[in-house]
């Protein structure tokens, strides 16, 4: 469980550089793409830590049950490499992209709310 979030975290530390980048360079493909990447990377390893930890509580932890099938966690990753790709098209298609995946998350997940409240 240690090294699967030593991972997220690792990922997670090359945001700034991969935005700083695209902002530099106004946009550009190459930099857009590679903050796609900079951010499917932490959304891959905290999948990762997700499977780790319910290995090791079980299906029946609260975890398991509180993630379910979990559609934001699995649509994200979808929609990174969508902007990726979309990155040498045109870079506004991608930030407009990695601007839905951010708002998806900003909206509380009422699953994580419902096991919180319960006894």
């Amino acid at each position: 469980m240690l090294w699967a979030n030593i991972n997220l975290l690792f990922w997670v530390s090359l945001v700034p550089f991969a935005t700083g980048w695209m902002g530099q360079n106004h946009f550009a493909a190459v930099p857009t793409a590679l903050y796609g990447v900079a951010l499917l990377m932490p959304a891959l390893a905290w999948h990762v830590l997700q499977r780790v930890i319910i290995r090791t509580q079980g299906s029946e932890g609260a975890l398991a049950r509180a993630v379910g099938h979990d559609v934001k966690g699995k649509v994200s990753p979808v929609l990174y490499v969508a902007g990726i790709l979309l990155a040498f098209v045109d870079a506004r298609i991608a930030c407009a992209i990695y601007l839905l995946v951010a708002l998806l998350w900003l909206i509380p997940d009422p699953r994580i709310e419902r096991m919180v409240r319960r006894p």
